[in-house]
């Protein structure tokens, strides 16, 4: 992270994580996390009943104060609603007979020492299991099992936590860090904008700041010093920027921005009802990427045509059993029936770093081990009972089914064969499920498969272009490591010709062809993947209105023409220069 200080200004100028798109002027509110006094002592034999006995009682204590936060997060705005609902939901699985629960019972009696040393011991035994797995999503899960720690202690202490009570209007929120059931007490009305030293862009304080539309910036280091709480403060959360005591040339260019930005997402909106339709009159698709249930809302409110990337992972993740056939068709049929008839693309698990359980543990590299299709080929049990759930789900609306990680056709031909036989078996049991049975696509993110393509498509009712791992692979390259997350270039001519292959095997195939990466919500890119002969695009719901703007003010024949130019280019800049030509010429 980068800070520079201002000539004749006491201006600082901070670099994080983009969390939350959005431009906030506000005072600053400074906020440290609860500083929890834990006392240790030994625990004479006589009295080990009566401390666990304290210990159950404050279990049931921070249960309460759960439910309580349970009700208040009604009134939230309604995604933000159901992102809260279910992290309070699993609070309150972990407060009740959990592995933490029975771990800090079992040290209290074996250890015979006092409950808040039980519960720290217990919470960093868990927590150093996690970390021992370098992955996004399990670090967001540590944060969950501190905070109900946390509050157990508290419960404990018999101290209360209250944070937000003075809130003035229009305070920029910084913090050291800020659990999700704190950040479901903002209230957006107030609060113009979040900043955390800690968090990532996997965390549920990130997703609850989506939700409520807070800009915010995560991980910025130095954020709190020297700051006194009444300073100005803006948060850029489309740059990942932080500006402490901004000088005055600084903040009425910023208070330009945060018009401007107004303004375009007002007109972006209103572009919802709108068809994605070129100036020469061809018509492009657009879809929706989701990964929680609490997004669907913003789907249907971004005019979204569907969804083309619906990733299942969530049915799996920080849990300690799989989940049943039962449970993946009741989540999978609630997002059918909340689209309305519009298609829903369902991946099955691209399970990579997370370790499921009773399953393999992840290998020494996971991008590259045991995961996505050959993990669920490997454990058939696992491939069935999802395929069954989405053919069931298919009863309620149209849906689609896309495997990750496709190295061969035979994948898709073994798919294919145990999706038929389940669907005999459903049918004998009389059980509802898609009539007929739902196309089987492939994401294309390997480059093996890119390169067979023409193969993979003869087995194919559609591809799905991941251009996130595609090109990873291409280039060897991981974005998470800041060694080399500079090089990582999707327009790359390797990957780019790797696209346009893929591309024109599904259209000579005469088979469907979207991306559903980064790339597709990049307005940028959007003439360069109509000119390669993509007619479907998938992205995160907020980058539908600029990408529909981009798609209405272009002609089709001008992007082909142009396409056709870069692709005789042989290094990215050149790429990028006429991508930005084009651009410039169309006005957007």
């Amino acid at each position: 992270m980068k800070t520079s200080e201002a000539k004749q200004s006491r201006e600082r100028v901070l670099d994080g994580l983009a969390a939350a798109p959005g431009i906030a002027i506000g005072t600053a509110h400074r906020h440290e996390h609860g500083q929890l006094h834990v006392p240790e002592y030994r625990i004479p034999v006589g009295r080990l009943e009566e401390e666990l006995e304290r210990f159950s009682h404050a279990a049931r204590q921070a249960a309460r104060q759960v439910d309580d936060l349970l009700n208040k997060a009604k009134r939230l705005p309604s995604a933000a609603a159901e992102e809260m609902g279910y992290l309070l939901e699993a609070y309150l699985q972990m407060l009740k007979g959990s592995r933490l629960v029975r771990g800090v019972a079992a040290r209290i009696k074996s250890e015979r020492i006092n409950a808040e040393s039980a519960v720290m011991r217990e919470i960093s035994e868990i927590v150093e299991g996690l970390a021992a797995v370098d992955d996004a999503y399990l670090a967001a899960r540590a944060a969950d099992i501190r905070e109900v720690g946390s509050r157990l202690i508290r419960a404990l202490n018999k101290t209360t936590w209250k944070p937000f009570e003075q809130l003035p209007k229009n305070a920029a929120i910084l913090a050291d860090e800020l659990s999700p059931a704190d950040a479901a007490l903002l209230h957006p009305r107030l609060v113009a904008g979040l900043a955390t030293e800690a968090g990532g862009m996997e965390s549920h304080t990130a997703i609850m700041a989506r939700s409520l539309g807070i800009p915010s910036v995560l991980g910025v280091q130095g954020l709190l010093e020297g700051v006194k709480g009444t300073e100005t403060v803006i948060i850029d959360g489309g740059l990942g920027r932080v500006i402490i005591d901004p000088s005055p040339e600084t903040l009425a260019k910023y208070r330009s921005l945060k018009a401007r930005y107004i303004k375009s997402r007002r007109q972006l909106a209103g572009l919802a009802s709108l068809p994605a339709i070129t100036q020469d009159g061809e018509t492009i698709s657009l879809l929706a990427n989701l990964e929680l249930p609490s997004e669907v809302e913003s789907v249907l409110s971004a005019g979204a045509e569907g969804v083309g990337l619906l990733r299942s992972e969530f049915l799996f993740m920080n849990r300690t059993s799989l989940p049943g056939e039962d449970e993946q068709y009741q989540a999978l049929a609630q997002f059918v029936r909340a689209l309305k008839g519009r298609p829903v693309t369902i991946r099955t698990l691209d399970a990579g770093s997370e370790k499921l359980p009773g399953l393999d543990s992840v290998g020494l590299n996971p991008a590259l081990g045991l995961r996505a299709i050959r993990l669920s080929l490997k454990h058939p049990e696992l491939m069935e009972a999802q395929l069954a759930a989405c053919l069931r789900a298919g009863a309620h609306g149209p849906i689609r089914i896309l495997l990750p990680m496709v190295m061969n056709s035979g994948e898709v031909i073994a798919v294919r064969e145990m999706m038929t036989r389940i669907a005999k078996r459903l049918k004998r049991r009389r059980i509802p499920i898609a009539d007929p049975l739902p196309p089987l696509g492939v994401m294309i993110e390997i480059p093996g498969a890119a390169v067979t393509a023409d193969a993979l498509a003869a087995q194919s009712d559609f591809f799905a272009i991941g251009t996130n791992d595609l090109t990873m692979y291409t280039l060897a390259i991981d974005r998470s490591d800041e060694a080399v997350a500079n090089l990582y270039n999707p327009l790359h001519p390797a990957v780019l010709r790797l696209i346009q292959f893929s591309t024109e095997a599904a259209l000579r195939a005469r088979i469907p062809v979207s991306v559903c990466g980064e790339m597709a919500g990049e307005a940028r890119l959007t003439g360069l993947l109509l000119g390669l002969g993509i007619r479907e695009l998938s992205m995160a719901p907020i980058h539908l209105g600029s990408v529909k703007q981009r798609i209405r003010a272009m002609s089709l024949s001008a992007a082909i023409r142009r396409t056709r130019n870069i692709m005789d280019q042989v290094d990215s800049a050149s790429i990028s220069g006429l991508i930005d030509g084009f651009n410039a010429e169309i006005g957007v």
